[in-house]
């Protein structure tokens, strides 16, 4: 996809009203830390357009990023933020949970996961939340430039099997310092916006 427009269109926190697009959606969902906003400039061609911190649980708030006006990137803050109360995760996650039970529009949720370690306790509670829901998630293996080629299948294979992926899910790698599965994720973007209509 040609990125033609692009708008940082609705910005939802813990009291907004979620809205209910006419276009479809397309979520990123990691823990704090894993990339979402290095992912999501690299695949907009944008360097600074969503906020990349080194700060773990910057993303507090679900952005819609209108693409082309014929869909939404939608990033959800990231889980796991150590640096937040308990108290203060508990609402970001129930708002979470409300977007992806209310969303009309909502297709596919990418959930990224750290090529470099085993999935934590958390990446798989939220996978299995996923599937819980009806969703299928992709999972794009970030950061996959930090590991060498050779660790790479091994490095898959433990992904797969902590999480204990669905038969047939694909396993994305993806590097923002070298752009490595920027055209492979697009595909899959490409393919859900292509074939199901709203």
């Amino acid at each position: 996809m040609v990125i033609r427009s692009l708008e940082l269109e609705t910005v939802c926190g813990i009291t907004s009203r979620l809205p209910q697009n006419d276009k479809i959606e397309l979520a990123f969902w990691g823990r704090s830390n894993v990339g979402k906003s290095s992912l999501i400039n690299t695949l907009m061609n944008r360097k600074g357009f969503a906020r990349i911190s080194s700060q773990p649980g910057k993303t507090q708030t679900i952005n819609y990023y209108n693409v082309n006006d014929i869909c939404y990137m939608v990033d959800l803050p990231g889980y796991g933020y150590a640096k937040v109360s308990k108290e203060t995760a508990a609402k970001w996650m129930k708002m979470i949970e409300k977007y992806l039970d209310t969303s009309q529009a909502l297709r596919v949720v990418f959930l990224l996961i750290d090529i470099r370690h085993e999935p934590s306790a958390n990446d798989v509670k939220m996978y299995q939340l996923l599937l819980s829901k009806g969703f299928n998630p992709l999972i794009i293996a970030t950061k996959a430039d930090k590991i060498s080629k050779n660790a790479r299948n091994r490095h898959i294979s433990m992904i797969g099997k902590k999480l204990q992926l669905v038969e047939g899910t694909p396993v994305l790698p993806f590097s923002a310092q070298n752009k490595e599965g920027k055209d492979e994720i697009w595909e899959y973007i490409d393919t859900f916006v292509k074939e199901i209509p709203l």
